[in-house]
């Protein structure tokens, strides 16, 4: 008999299986169904990371724009710090949802209304909801472009120093 086909062949045989098929295969056969894992508190913050960044990045490209137009002497200054901020959270923005469609995890705005949003997310066939209220999103928006301003500034600060 060939090495392939020692102990399990099933899983060591030349045809390639995917963990996803294999567990599937493995769960047809019980009797009791196992119930879909909650999501971790990681994918917890990167799903409400996934709901806050594209508002951030819209508010940083409207200012951008402001800047832009208005009669200020370091009009250009602004603007341009801005659009690279902008272009700092799309980036993250970018490898977030990729890191969600990994994982295999969906969100969705179900409601918004003048106080709150509400959202539906699928993690893993596990599906629940959470409600982010405005007054929250400004606070924590405020806070991340502060901590994307000192990011900027410290990079900036790195490039000085290497000149």
């Amino acid at each position: 008999m060939s090495k392939k086909l020692e102990k399990n062949g099933l899983w060591e045989s030349s045809r390639m299986m995917l963990p996803q098929h294999k567990e599937a295969f493995q769960n047809r056969f019980r009797n009791t169904a196992i119930p879909p894992a909650r999501p971790t508190s990681e994918e917890i913050h990167m799903m409400k990371d996934y709901v806050l960044l594209p508002i951030m990045h819209a508010i940083i490209v409207k200012k951008a724009h402001e800047a832009e137009q208005s009669f200020e002497t370091l009009r250009l200054l602004y603007a341009k710090a801005a659009q690279l901020l902008a272009r700092n959270v799309e980036h993250d923005l970018t490898q977030l949802k990729r890191a969600l469609t990994e994982k295999n995890i969906r969100v969705f705005e179900e409601e918004k209304n003048h106080q709150e949003a509400r959202y539906r997310y699928i993690c893993r066939e596990y599906e629940d909801h959470f409600i982010i209220t405005r007054d929250y999103m400004r606070a924590e928006i405020s806070l991340r472009i502060v901590r994307y301003v000192d990011g900027l500034v410290a990079a900036m600060a790195g490039a000085g120093k290497a000149n």
